[in-house]
């Protein structure tokens, strides 16, 4: 925990509850369905909700914004998100449904009312939304593709409508198609563990 705390200075009571109850439910659920590698457990906070939340360096969510975490496995970086920004409204997908199982009993666990989670493909998903963000789950052209459809015409934040995901190693053939477009900022510009080195955030207006 004091890992968010060094960098997350306003978090309201009920935040910082909701994050500190992340550590027990992870645990035990990662003990019957595998969701974050066993020996990565002990990084829960540095390696996954930090993580998460250097989404939240790039952009502060105007209350009311509809996100779409897609493949979100055991519900990275929606679940952090979620806690950080209460007055937006949070869908987080995946196709595998024990990961979806998961994701579900942490959203309960920590009292997130602001969160929903289906299993359900990219593919298949109709809503719209202001913004999709996403954790590696693939390729950013295949990524752009699939997630067009989802995102609203209408502006509602500051940073124009689009794509985000944390992505790490090179990405130069990943991004050329949008070399024009695309924004990549380094993770370590915001968190000074050795970590986050290698590690991006890369925003794509859709």
């Amino acid at each position: 925990m004091e890992e968010i705390l060094k960098y997350f200075t306003d978090l309201t009571e009920r935040q910082l509850a909701q994050l500190a109850a992340l550590d027990e439910v992870y645990r035990e659920w990662n003990s019957k369905i595998n969701v974050i590698s066993r020996k990565d457990i002990d990084n829960l906070y540095e390696h996954h909700v930090l993580h998460s939340l250097a989404i939240a360096k790039l952009v502060r969510f105007r209350p009311g914004t509809e996100i779409l975490d897609l493949g979100t496995g055991g519900g990275f970086p929606g679940i952090p998100l979620a806690i950080a920004f209460p007055q937006c409204r949070f869908k987080l997908i995946d196709g595998t449904g024990k990961k979806i199982t998961v994701v579900g009993e942490v959203i309960k666990a920590t009292g997130l009312e602001n969160c929903t989670a289906e299993q359900i493909r990219g593919e298949q998903e109709t809503g719209k939304y202001d913004f999709v963000v996403s954790r590696a789950a693939m390729a950013l052209p295949e990524l752009a593709r699939m997630v067009k459809k989802n995102i609203k015409k209408k502006q509602a934040n500051a940073l124009p409508n689009g794509l985000i995901c944390l992505k790490g190693g090179k990405l130069d053939d990943e991004v050329a198609p949008f070399r024009s477009i695309v924004e990549i900022t380094p993770v370590d510009n915001w968190f000074g563990e050795e970590w986050f080195k290698g590690k991006n955030v890369v925003y794509l207006p859709l």
